[in-house]
């Protein structure tokens, strides 16, 4: 069956509203939220993938404030954005289901999060890595959030101009 996109401008308000009024939002109180900013989705930035699987060896990766995580090695993909191969580590949470895929880009630091970005896959023998839903971590935006850090095997050369981005100014 092919991808149906969902409505990236109805996920995008409602994330929006949830930061700007939740208690359990990352922006800190007091601090003026005008809502995120996010590159225009484009179809281009979707990829289909193989799961090639992994070991499931528990991994220790670095956080943002100096601790470590455990994830599980869930497995491997393949894709090619912007023409250039790649391949990615998928990463499973204890007690989470589906995929947990950090990465940085040759954007991070410049136009999005400088310690990268994330996203959720849904668990198969195939994913959908849509990229337009790349997101932040908390940490990007209080420093009172532990955010994973994209290990070195998720590092790309490429610019993955989808999702999130920081705010012009930032």
């Amino acid at each position: 069956m092919p991808y149906e996109p969902p409505d990236y401008e109805a996920l995008r308000a409602e994330k929006d509203a949830f930061f700007a009024s939740s208690q359990h939002s990352p922006i800190p109180k007091g601090r003026s939220f005008e809502g995120l900013a996010y590159f225009a989705p484009d179809p281009a930035h979707v990829h289909l993938a193989e799961v090639e699987p992994g070991d499931g060896a528990p991994v220790q990766v670095a956080t943002s404030d100096g601790q470590a995580r455990t994830y599980d090695r869930a497995g491997s993909i393949r894709i090619a954005p912007a023409g250039t191969d790649v391949t990615l580590t998928l990463y499973r949470t204890p007690g989470h289901p589906g995929y947990f895929l950090p990465f940085r880009d040759a954007t991070s630091g410049t136009e999005t999060y400088g310690a990268g970005r994330y996203l959720d896959l849904e668990e198969g023998d195939s994913v959908v890595v849509d990229f337009n839903l790349a997101y932040h971590p908390y940490c990007a935006y209080s420093d009172r959030y532990s955010c994973a850090l994209p290990p070195a095997e998720n590092w790309l050369d490429i610019p993955i101009r989808a999702g999130e981005r920081l705010a012009e100014g930032d």
